[in-house]
């Protein structure tokens, strides 16, 4: 080894224990017995001769690449991405919050929104911080309520406090989101209540989706829907009270008994916004953008970086 590869050597050296294993200068000198602005010098000659490359990932660059590539992909419009927080709870509000910033952006007017934990989370953010001048002008109720336990899933009470402190215009749907039976089912959507209440779905501008993993809790009786054909055609995922696989495909509606918007009024709207939880799945992010619903994305930038690998 010549004079010249052993300076390289000792200048990688340097640098490793000084960027690779986070060693102090000082440490580092008094290690290989020399001065600290000596090791100082070698770092910067090591940088200069590009044994050293210092790399720095700009979030905000980083999800313009992942917007394009969603563009592209899927026609997605626009996406808000969320790098990860310190927790779960904390990575879900500041998606919230963005949520709230895109429908601005975005300048809904009718909003129909669904059901599941990121809408929780995103009522829960505006009882602390009402805004009531986003121009938001009604809320509507994409399904019917649930009966669970759960506030999550209780449609018209997510309506009136999203109403109330969006100064908007809240509208209820006096409907089971889950009938005992088809029979049932037919007789409720051959009221007038539910007729006018179809009506309103077409009419929306802006639908709030929550796409949920699958299997999930609450799991809304698919047993009973379905039977184990949501298994055998490989399921990951669910948006309102539709199931979805990786490839898209959405389980038959027509033997599915929920009262909901019909798909045709999600896809008559301006903006389909999906919005993925801290514990959305990757599966259930694919799956959701091959159902080519959606428009909008709002999700954690690691899960979109895992859904485009």
């Amino acid at each position: 080894m010549n004079t010249k590869q052993e300076k390289m050597m000792r200048l990688a050296d340097v640098a490793r224990k000084y960027y690779i294993e986070d060693k102090k200068q000082s440490d580092i000198a008094k290690e290989l017995g020399v001065s600290r602005p000596l090791i100082s010098r070698m770092l910067t000659e090591a940088k200069a001769l590009g044994l050293v490359e210092i790399t720095i990932h700009d979030p905000w660059q980083r999800s313009a690449i992942f917007l394009e590539k969603l563009q592209k992909r899927w026609q997605i419009k626009d996406a808000v991405l969320q790098e990860d927080l310190e927790d779960d709870r904390s990575t879900n509000i500041m998606l919230a919050e963005t949520t709230i910033g895109l429908m601005e952006k975005i300048g809904a007017r009718k909003i129909g929104i669904g059901w599941g934990h990121f809408i929780g989370q995103l009522v829960a953010c505006l009882e602390e911080h009402p805004q009531k001048d986003t121009g938001i002008q009604d809320i509507y109720p994409l399904l019917g309520n649930a009966g669970v336990p759960i506030r999550n899933y209780h449609s018209n009470e997510n309506v009136r406090v999203l109403a109330e402190n969006l100064a908007a215009t809240p509208h209820f749907l006096y409907l089971p989101a889950l009938p005992e039976s088809m029979e049932e089912k037919k007789l409720l959507c051959s009221t007038e209540l539910y007729k006018q209440f179809e009506k309103n779905w077409y009419e929306i501008d802006t639908a709030l989706v929550n796409i949920g993993n699958f299997p999930s809790t609450p799991d809304f009786a698919s047993g009973v829907r379905y039977g184990n054909m949501l298994q055998k055609r490989g399921v990951c995922g669910r948006l309102l009270a539709y199931y979805f696989n990786e490839q898209g495909e959405i389980m038959d509606p027509g033997q599915d008994f929920a009262i909901q918007a019909p798909l045709e009024a999600l896809r008559h709207c301006k903006a389909v916004i999906g919005l993925c939880s801290a514990n959305t799945s990757v599966k259930a992010l694919k799956g959701a953008l091959e159902t080519n619903l959606f428009t909008h994305i709002v999700a954690r930038t690691e899960l979109v970086r895992e859904v485009l690998q």
